[in-house]
Order: structure tokens, then sequence, then C-alpha cells
């Protein structure tokens, strides 16, 4: 089954990091690109209503894993898992945006600890709740408020419809106009 994106998701992906990688290729899996956002929500909300620092600082620490490496924790649930049940190929490598992302989600998570942990409840909630709507914004519309803090230091990608017709520019032509 042949699977699309909108323009408007492909450009949400790109800014996210995913830029580099085939529309062909991402299709299929977009949607589950979602689920470590989803999985990130969820611990993130639970521990912040249970005003937990210990769940707080575990996602704390698989953040921080993610900011370090291409392939997120969570993504190895999908990557060694659900994709052999959907008959999808495994998901691509997350850019740097996303990964700056889950470093400043480390750190933010790392502040909400503190604050719960020096009886800053109020401060706690606060933090934990812009945290968890943050990463369900991006689980469920994939627009990501920290690569897009990235992309408006560090520059936005190229559109991909320009990048299609650079490659065509670059690509030789073997068109001799006869046909």
């Amino acid at each position: 089954m042949r699977q699309t994106l909108t323009p408007r998701t492909c450009r949400r992906l790109d800014i996210q990091g995913f830029d580099t990688v085939d529309v062909q290729e991402l299709a299929p899996v977009a949607p589950w690109l979602r689920l470590t956002f989803g999985l990130c929500a969820l611990l993130g909300g639970l521990g912040t209503v249970l005003a937990s620092p210990t769940i707080l600082l575990v996602l704390a620490a698989i953040a921080a894993v993610a900011a370090a490496s291409p392939v997120h924790p969570f993504d190895l649930i999908y990557n060694y898992g659900i994709r052999h049940l959907t008959g999808t190929g495994p998901l691509p490598r997350r850019g740097v945006p996303t990964r700056v992302g889950c470093g400043m989600g480390a750190v933010f998570l790392l502040v909400t600890v503190w604050a719960f942990s020096a009886g800053h409840v109020v401060a706690g909630y606060a933090l934990g709740g812009v945290l968890t709507f943050v990463v369900l914004l991006v689980s469920t519309t994939d627009i990501c408020i920290p690569s897009l803090i990235y992309r408006s230091i560090f520059g936005w990608p190229r559109a991909r419809d320009a990048q299609q017709k650079t490659r065509d520019l670059t690509r030789p032509s073997f068109d001799n106009g006869y046909g």
C-alpha cells in the first residue's frame, strides 16, 4: 500500500531533521515517528500528575540518551517489534533538530525534578505541564517547538520542490530533444 505525505506534514518533518530522507521512505513510517513522542508525553504527564521525581528522572535519562544518539531509545520499540507486525521499514535516524529538542527536554525535566524535590510543587506542575504539552503537540501534529527554535537559529531546510529542481538541474540529461 503506497502512502503519501501532505506538504504540510512533510515540511514539519523536514523541520525536525528528516529533510535528507526520501519522501517515499518517510511516508510509510511517518505516523510511527510520533510513537516516541507519545510515550514521552505519557511518561512526562504521569510523572507530573504524580509529582514523581523518579519517573521524571528516568525520562530525563532517556531524553539525554536520545540527544546523544540518532536513534531514540523508544524508536527501538518500533524498529525491533511493531514494524515486523506492520510490514513497514525501520524508522530513519533522527536529525540534529530533534536531538537538540531531546537535550532541551532533558534539561527541562531535570529542572522539573529539582522543583518537585525541593518542595516547589506549583513550579513542578507548571514545568511538567508545559513539557507535557510540548511533547503532546509534536506527537499529535508533528509541530516540534524545540526544532522550530533550532531552525530559527541555525537555518531552515530547503523546500523539497526546490531540492528536486536542484537535483534535476545537476543530473545529466540524455534527452537530445528528439523524443
